[in-house]
Parts: structure tokens; sequence; C-alpha cells
């Protein structure tokens, strides 16, 4: 054992000292270097498949991600996007008042469809949204596209949205090119809605885009909800038949948009507005009223009117009662203070 060991040092230092000082071993190494790095290939085999395996599960968890993230944002611009051919048009109209107005967006929240009615009578769908999410009853739905319907059943935590081409719903609506308004209702095809009592002579024509009017109370004014498609004159008819296709992909969005609108009534908006306006209008004024100084915009009334009744020979009465002129200034001040109060 000793002696192999010894001839194998011998060799191998010959080998060394050979390989050093001469060529002769350059192509055995090269072949050696060869056969040594597919060995090294077939050891690190296992590591480098685990790695692989490993990214490949890591990337594709993450493009999923942001695939879903990438959707929610697409759809919530989309949502806010259709508001914008009404609001073109609002504004070209306020602008011929000269006066304008700025909308506030309503607050959205994305739902997700996980089931149908299986009745061919009813159009309705379930939501993965409910009470327990702040959904309400009458909630309006819309996805990318327009508006879909509106919520019609609670549960705790889903909920039944009755869409649009129901044949039991109807929707305000107006032309967004003239402003015509009219009453959008469901005739129980997904691709198909009707203008009812549409006058025979007005103003609408196909191609026409259909924005709810906010009318109802129910629905935010602005948003898409049909364009129409048919519009058929019959002279011995006084209402047109105007058939209309829904702008929404009724039968094909998964994700939706549940709009949170302002729930108070228009006599509570009034008031809180006005009751806004008078706490502004307050704290405007200075602290003491009676020491506000005129303003320069207000013409006080002339102190000496009273006088000259007061000096008139021909009227004793007025002369008797000198009183009273400085008590016509007082009121006269009064006059003048008020205007200046509401100018603030």
């Amino acid at each position: 054992m000793g002696v192999r060991v010894l001839v194998l040092v011998v060799l191998a230092i010959t080998l060394m000292v050979v390989d050093a000082r001469f060529t002769l071993l350059k192509p055995v190494r090269s072949q050696m270097g060869l056969v040594l790095m597919e060995s090294y290939h077939i050891t690190d085999l296992p590591q480098s498949l685990w790695q692989g395996i490993a990214s490949q599960f890591g990337s594709r968890t993450e493009l999923i991600a942001e695939n879903e993230k990438l959707k929610t944002e697409a759809l919530l611009m989309q949502g806010r996007v259709q508001k914008l051919a009404a609001l073109t048009e609002q504004n070209v109209r306020l602008r011929e008042l000269l006066n304008s107005s700025a909308l506030v967006n309503e607050k959205v929240e994305v739902a997700e469809l996980i089931g149908v009615d299986p009745n061919p009578f009813t159009h309705r769908i379930l939501i993965n949204k409910g009470e327990r999410d702040g959904v309400v009853l009458g909630q309006p739905v819309l996805d990318a596209r327009g508006l879909m319907g509106q919520v019609v059943e609670l549960m705790p935590y889903t909920a039944r949205v009755l869409l649009l081409t129901d044949t039991t719903h109807s929707i305000p609506v107006q032309v967004n090119r003239n402003g015509l308004r009219a009453i959008a209702s469901g005739t129980g095809n997904p691709e198909r809605l009707e203008l009812r009592h549409v006058a025979d002579t007005a103003d609408i024509k196909e191609g026409d885009l259909l924005v709810s009017s906010g009318l109802g109370q129910r629905f935010p004014a602005g948003y898409p909800v049909a364009t129409v498609k048919e519009v058929i004159h019959d002279s011995g008819q006084p209402f047109a038949i105007v058939r209309a296709v829904p702008t929404a992909a009724l039968n094909r969005s998964r994700y939706l948009l549940l709009v949170f609108t302002d729930s108070r009534t228009p006599e509570q908006r009034a008031t809180d507005a006005a009751m806004a306006q008078e706490a502004a209008d307050r704290q405007g004024l200075p602290g003491n009223a009676e020491a506000a100084p005129a303003q320069p915009g207000v013409t006080p009334v002339p102190a000496a009117a009273p006088a000259p009744a007061a000096t008139m020979p021909a009227n004793p009465a007025p002369v008797a009662s000198p009183a009273a002129a400085p008590a016509a200034p007082a009121a006269a001040s009064g006059a003048a203070t008020t205007p200046s109060r509401e100018r603030h």
C-alpha cells in the first residue's frame, strides 16, 4: 500500500514538472478540462433545476398579482373616463350660459360577478359585495363601458343586481347630443333597450349616445347607458319606435364597479348648502357688527332727507317734534349698514 502511494506521488510530481516545462501534456489537459466541465454541469444540474422552478413559480405569482392590480386600475380609470363625453357637452352648454360648475367624482368600489340567475325571464346577477361592505339597496352598478343596473337584494356578503335589460327595469336618460330626455326600458333581450313615449318629431337619430340624466335620483347623471341603433317613424303613430344597444357588456363583464352616491335628499343638500354659506358669511363678518366701517361700495341714505319737512313753515307738526330728526338718521344708518352685512 505504501509503495503504491509513493509511486502515485512520484508520478504526480513528474507530470507536474513535465506540464510546466514542456507542452506535451497540453492536449491531454484540454480533454480532461472538457470531461471535468461536463461533470460540473451534471453535479450542478439539481440545483439549477430547483432554482429555475422556483423562479418560474415566483415570476408567475408576481405576474398574476400584477395583472390583477392592472385590471383593477384599468377598470377604475375606465369608469372615470365614461363621464367625459357627458361632461364635455355639459361644459359647452354651461359656457353658453356664462356659468360653470364642478362635478364631484363619486366613490366607487370594485366587485366581482359570482353568479347569474338561471331564470331566462329575469336578468339578475350575483356579486361578491354585500351589506357588510356598505352596499345599499338601489345602489348603481356599472362596468368599464357603462351602467349595468342597480342592487335590488342585499345579503351580508353578497348582493343581487337587476340589469337594465330586465323587463321590469326603467331608467331616465337623455340624448348626450342635445339633452333630449326619455325613459329607457328593458326588453328582456340583453342586447336591446327601448325608449318609451318619444315624440315622432323628436330630434333623435341613429348613433346618439344616451346617458343617465339623474332625474330619478337613483342613478348618477352623466354615465353612458346605451347607443341608439334604430329609429322608426310612423306617420300614423304619435310616438317613434326607438331601439338602443346597452353600452355595458352585460353578458361578458366579470369585474364591476359599485357607485356610492350622496344619499341626502335634495332638500337636505339645499339646507346643508345654505347653512354652510351662512357659516362662511359669519366668519367673514367682524366681531362687532355695530362698529363695522361703512363699505366703499355702499351709498348711505342722506341724513338730511327728513330735515326739509321739519323746517317747512306750511307744516307746523314736524316743527313741534324735534326728536324726530335724530331718529330718522338712526333709521337711515341702520338701513345703510344692512346692505354692508349682505355684501360680506
